[in-house]
């Protein structure tokens, strides 16, 4: 994933934003990112993410590149979705329609 590409599809929230927000507000808990455009509080698929960010952030002063693509990343979210396990919020973009391979 690179920085454009988006980390919390419920609240369109782009992994630059995320990184800004860490960088400007520096925030002294990974749930604090919610404050970062609502991110991770639709269905809570990115909050795993946002947490590996934060850790990150705190350790290394900085994020790395995720090794999922964004397709994957969408795939593997509208499977979580699909297993019940979140419920988007409104105005989410919508889930592809394949399930993951």
């Amino acid at each position: 994933m690179q920085l454009d590409d988006t980390i919390c599809y419920c609240f369109h929230v782009s992994k630059r934003k995320i990184v800004s927000h860490l960088r400007v507000h520096q925030p002294r808990r990974a749930s604090q990112l919610s404050q970062c455009g609502g991110a991770g509080t639709g269905c809570g698929w990115c909050v795993s993410y946002l947490k590996r960010y934060f850790a990150e952030y705190e350790q290394q002063g900085a994020v790395t590149d995720d090794a999922i693509t964004p397709d994957d990343y969408a795939r593997e979210r509208a499977a979580y979705i699909r297993a019940g396990k979140g419920t988007p919020a409104s105005g989410a973009e919508p889930l592809p329609d394949e399930l993951p391979d």
